[in-house]
């Protein structure tokens, strides 16, 4: 009796941390001010190295509602999609796990309670930024094309949106790299993915070292 009472406890509190770490709430993003767009523009650039140092859920917060975040009442985004079909996913890889970040209600949804972020490229660099972007495309949203054509769309609208994470990490003091070097295999089989889901570019995001 005392083992199963005992092993019921244990549930209950590894239940609740569990539950607890499933999400995080993002801090609302700001919205105004920051860095003027040309200085933006004329200090944007590739980082290949990266501090250990953490970035503070703010900093992800006004990234990721700069990269793909709503910015109008009607749930359109800051970046442009085709035909509005916003068929891109943003999966956010750090030391606490996996996570996909939910746009409508600014926070991340765990899909992985283990620190996967090495797999976020295939360089030696990868493993030092405290942050993974991963950009994956659905191509179930993008309409009735073919799978070139929806590949087509998916890496236009990727592009968009990498463009958007590198200014406001630029804005932010941080730095970023975009990459199509990723072990698409082994990243999509820890992530889940369908088969009908692509990866089409990771960021590494953090301080520059």
């Amino acid at each position: 009796m005392r083992k199963l009472l005992l092993s019921l406890i244990i549930a209950i509190i590894f239940g609740g941390i569990a539950t607890a770490q499933s999400t995080i709430q993002l801090p609302e993003p700001q919205k105004t001010g920051g860095m003027p767009l040309m200085e933006s523009l004329a200090k944007r650039s590739t980082a290949r190295a990266f501090s250990t140092k953490e970035i503070s859920n703010k900093q992800l917060s006004n990234i990721l509602w700069a990269s793909f975040g709503i910015n109008r009442a009607d749930g359109k985004r800051t970046a442009p999609s085709t035909m509005n079909f916003q068929g891109t996913d943003i999966y956010v890889l750090l030391k606490s796990g996996a996570y996909i970040f939910d746009a409508k209600n600014n926070k991340l949804t765990q899909v992985l309670s283990e620190d996967i972020r090495v797999l976020g490229g295939t360089q030696a660099f990868v493993k030092d930024a405290p942050v993974q972007l991963i950009l994956v495309s659905d191509l179930s949203k993008l309409g009735k094309g073919s799978n070139e054509e929806k590949m087509n769309i998916s890496n236009i609208d990727a592009g968009y949106i990498s463009q958007n994470i590198y200014l406001c990490c630029v804005s932010e003091g941080l730095v970023t790299g975009a990459r199509g070097s990723v072990d698409h295999k082994a990243l999509a089989a820890k992530l889940k993915l369908r088969q009908d889901q692509s990866i089409v570019i990771a960021h590494s995001v953090g301080y520059a070292k």
